[in-house]
C-alpha cells in the first residue's frame, strides 16, 4: 500500500479569498491548450484554416461550454433529485459537481454556435481542438487526485491508498489510472494521428472512440457514485452508461469520414 500524499486543496489565499489546485488545473489547461493550438496554427497546413486571432474567442466559448454543460450535466446526470428539490443548488458551483460528458455536450455546443458565427464548419473545429483537450483531462484528474475525490474500488494492490474521505480501506487510485488513460495515452494517441493527414472528422471520431472505451475501461475500478450505485446489472455504472454512445459514435464518425474520405487535409 502506497501513502496517499495528503495535500491542501487550497494553494493559497488571496485576501479572504482562496484559491484552489482544483480550478488552477482548469487554468492551467486553458493556457497549455492556448499555446499548443497557437503553436499548429502557425505551422502551415495544420489549423483547418482557423486563425490565431480567432482562437482567443474557441477558447472563449470552450471554456464557457466546459463549465456550464459541465454543471449542469451533473446536476442532470448524478443529481436529479438534488436539483428537483433545490433548483438553486444548480447554482452552487463553490459546492463542487462537474461532469465531463455534460462540459462534452457544453462544448459541442458553444463550438457549434461559434462555428455558425464564422462560416466554418463545426466538425473542422472539433478536429482542431481535438488533440488538446487530453490536456484539461489529466488536469482535472490532477485536482481530483488534491482533492481526494473520485476515489476507486476496495482492493490489495501494492499501489493502493487509503483516502481520506474514502474509509478505512484501501483503494484504487482511479484518478490516476484516469490521468494516465484519458490524458497522456489520449493525447499521444490523438497528437500522432493527426500529424498527417485525416479526413474530416476522422480526429473528432478517434476522440470518442479513445474517451468512450478508456472511461468505461476504468470505471471498472472507480467507485460508483455513492448518491447512484449501480444502475443497470449489478455492474453498469452511470460513467459507463454515459461512455458507451461516445464509443458508438466515435466508431461511426470514423467509418463516416473514411467511407466518405472529405476534405482530406491537415488539422
Amino acid at each position: 500500500m502506497i501513502h496517499y500524499p495528503a495535500i491542501n486543496p487550497v494553494a493559497f489565499h488571496i485576501g479572504p479569498f482562496s484559491v484552489f489546485w482544483y480550478g488552477l488545473m482548469y487554468l492551467f489547461s486553458f493556457i497549455a491548450c492556448w499555446e499548443i493550438l497557437t503553436l499548429r496554427i502557425k505551422r502551415s497546413g495544420f489549423a483547418r484554416g482557423f486563425t490565431v486571432e480567432q482562437l482567443s474567442d474557441i477558447i472563449f466559448y470552450a471554456a464557457v461550454g466546459i463549465i456550464i454543460g459541465g454543471r449542469l450535466g451533473y446536476m442532470l446526470f448524478y443529481a436529479w433529485p438534488s436539483l428537483v428539490a433545490h433548483p438553486l443548488s444548480l447554482f452552487k458551483v463553490w459546492q463542487g459537481g462537474m461532469s465531463f460528458h455534460g462540459g462534452l455536450i457544453g462544448v459541442i455546443l458553444a463550438l457549434g454556435i461559434y462555428a455558425y458565427k464564422i462560416n466554418k464548419s463545426v466538425v473542422d473545429l472539433t478536429d482542431f481542438v481535438a488533440p488538446v483537450v487530453p490536456i484539461g483531462l489529466a488536469a482535472g484528474r490532477i485536482g481530483n487526485f488534491i482533492n481526494g475525490e473520485l476515489w476507486g474500488r476496495v482492493t490489495d494492490v501494492p499501489w493502493a491508498m487509503i483516502f481520506p474521505n474514502g474509509g478505512s480501506y484501501p483503494r484504487h487510485p482511479s484518478q490516476l489510472y484516469e490521468l494516465l488513460l484519458e490524458g497522456v495515452a489520449m493525447f499521444v494517441i490523438l497528437w500522432l494521428f493527426s500529424q498527417k493527414r485525416r479526413p474530416r472528422g476522422a480526429v473528432s471520431g478517434l476522440f470518442l472512440l479513445c474517451y468512450g472505451l478508456f472511461r468505461f475501461c476504468v470505471e471498472f475500478f472507480r467507485e460508483p457514485d455513492v448518491q447512484i450505485g449501480f444502475v443497470a446489472f449489478g455492474w453498469l455504472t452511470k460513467g459507463q452508461l454515459l461512455s458507451l454512445p461516445m464509443f458508438i459514435l466515435g466508431v461511426g464518425m470514423l467509418i463516416w469520414a473514411y467511407r466518405g474520405k472529405t476534405a482530406c487535409s491537415n488539422i
